[in-house]
């Protein structure tokens, strides 16, 4: 250990956003139109998983549908 200390009082935070900066950042959304945005983004990504779980029960439904050939195994005792 080297005995340094961290002191967090000290740093100083330069947080100054003009009025240019404020304004290309847009306007400010209420809260219930974020929830309503994350509504929106959570449905489409369970939307986008069921099709690929679809996808999936296709691709086992064939693979189901194949005939299984057994392999020969030699076995040395």
């Amino acid at each position: 250990m080297t005995g340094l200390a961290i002191d967090p009082h000290q740093w100083k935070w330069e947080l100054s956003i003009d009025d240019s900066e404020a304004k290309s950042a847009g306007p400010i959304e209420p809260a219930s139109d974020l929830s309503k945005i994350a509504a929106h983004c959570a449905a489409s990504d369970l939307l986008d998983l069921a099709a690929q779980l679809a996808g999936l029960a296709e691709d086992l439904k064939a693979l189901a549908a194949s005939a299984v050939t057994p392999t020969e195994r030699v076995v040395e005792a």
